[in-house]
């Protein structure tokens, strides 16, 4: 072979060796400048090239420094960024920065943010039926409410109510029983809570109110300040893990269990809903499988550590209780009468809770 036809075989190779390496859709960069995504081959490819990025500022109603309240938010955001390759990329904002805690749907329903994460029991003073979507004193369990919003009919309802808002209501984090409180003092009959100043949330307030205690909201950050300065003698507000962090055990000695008021507390990812309907269908899937994990873990975290929280927490002094049997029975009565008073104030409180008990009857 002359050197000419060696150089021609050469080349003739090179190409095949090209072709080939193009047919085995190697990987290949999209966009231009500093929008320049590399995209993994085949299907590990979540996206189609000309999804729209999504860069979204989502307001946590719970800081980011929280272990599992504040904490799942920024790691749904990590999941969603990591899978789409950098297309999804989303900042969370602590409450506050942008929009108040208790401010996050008026804010999403406005257009004024894109998406928030909340517990929608905090627009209970608005939206009365908002708060069974998020906990029930003496209610499910969390397995419970797993099954009711995913085959029992309880998302269907939860887009009835918030799609005419303007919302799009998606279940994105979950935990177990919080604490019932930390007080200052001992508490062992229902004549103990008269004249008590505690700050609780939801249809756990009103139902301290039924027994003579004065209830008060406020945002997680400014709990121990209150209770410190004495303005509260006692409060909940989350699982053990959280309330220490928040240092309600360096002021109130008592924490007292089970957690009556939210055998489970949901939160959703609230997002503007013409905005949902405008995203490609692959991309609100993401959206959506990233919260279903959401909530798997934020369980699955949340379970693994208030065992050594609680002992943590006693070994700095803490004194451990359960409530007494008089005053649990007393509570779950009140609870009821509140339950009772919702159902005839509001048509759409009273169709969801008939719908929740219908289906724990099935359950049980």
């Amino acid at each position: 072979m002359s050197k000419r036809e060696a150089l021609v075989a050469v080349l003739i190779a090179f190409a095949a060796g090209l072709l080939a390496a193009a047919s085995l859709g190697g990987p290949r960069a999209v966009g231009s400048g500093s929008e320049t995504v590399s995209e993994a081959v085949g299907d590990a490819n979540p996206l189609p090239t000309t999804a729209p990025r999504l860069r979204w500022r989502v307001t946590s109603a719970f800081g980011t420094n929280l272990p599992t309240l504040g904490e799942n938010p920024v790691e749904v955001a990590d999941r969603l960024r990591r899978a789409s390759a950098g297309r999804i990329d989303w900042t969370i904002d602590d409450p506050g920065e942008v929009v108040p805690a208790f401010a996050i749907v008026d804010a999403v329903r406005a257009g004024k943010i894109e998406a928030g994460y909340t517990w929608l029991g905090y627009d209970q003073g608005r939206l009365p039926v908002s708060v069974l979507f998020g906990a029930v004193p003496f209610g499910m369990t969390p397995w419970e409410y797993s099954a009711w919003w995913v085959r029992g009919g309880g998302r269907e309802l939860a887009r009835e109510i918030y799609r005419p808002l303007g919302i799009e209501p998606i279940l994105c984090g979950m935990i177990g029983p919080e604490t019932a409180g930390w007080f200052r003092k001992e508490i062992r009959t229902p004549d103990d809570l008269s004249g008590l100043k505690i700050r609780f949330a939801g249809l756990g307030g009103r139902t301290l109110q039924k027994l003579g205690a004065s209830v008060t909201m406020l945002p997680g950050g400014e709990i121990f300040q209150a209770l410190e300065k004495g303005a509260i003698d006692a409060t909940e507000f989350s699982l053990p893990e959280v309330d220490a962090r928040l240092g309600f055990d360096r002021v109130a000695r008592f924490n007292y269990f089970p957690g009556w008021h939210q055998p489970h507390t949901a939160f959703h990812l609230v997002v503007h809903e013409a905005t949902w309907r405008a995203l490609p269908e692959p991309t609100r899937e993401l959206i959506e499988l990233a919260c279903g994990d959401g909530v798997h873990r934020n369980l699955a975290n949340a379970e693994a550590a208030q065992g050594p929280a609680i002992a943590e927490s006693e070994r700095r002094g803490v004194v451990t209780r359960a409530l007494s049997p008089g005053l649990l029975r007393a509570l779950e009565t009140a609870a009821h009468e509140v339950l009772r008073e919702e159902a005839a104030a509001d048509p759409d409180f009273a169709r969801v809770l008939d719908h929740q008990r219908r289906f724990r009857a099935r359950y049980a």
